[in-house]
């Protein structure tokens, strides 16, 4: 992936408390990321190509304390509002579905 915001590309693995101690031993923190980072490329593809810059908004790949992936939504408050108008206005167009 390209554009601005090229920060995505040093994101680590993230699991929260990390620095407390909190990895249990046997989860498997590395698959969860992985799939999350799937996820979040996918996203920040698509915020790419609806001409969102990733250093106003992106997607982040991370995991809980289970392991599990977790991809979280960043970015300044008005490109997010932008991208919710955008989700809104395909959701009044087609009815809701997705």
């Amino acid at each position: 992936m390209t554009g601005s915001g090229e920060g995505w590309l040093s994101d680590g693995l993230d699991v929260p408390g990390a620095d407390s101690g909190l990895w249990v031993s046997g989860v498997d923190y590395i698959a969860g990321w992985h799939e999350a980072r799937e996820a979040a490329d996918r996203f920040n593809r698509a915020l790419l190509g609806a001409g969102f810059e990733l250093s106003a908004a992106r997607a982040v790949a991370s995991t809980n304390e289970d392991g599990r992936g977790v991809v979280r939504l960043t970015g300044w408050p008005g490109a997010v509002e932008r991208l919710a108008q955008l989700l809104e206005a395909r959701a009044s167009s087609d009815g809701g579905a997705a």
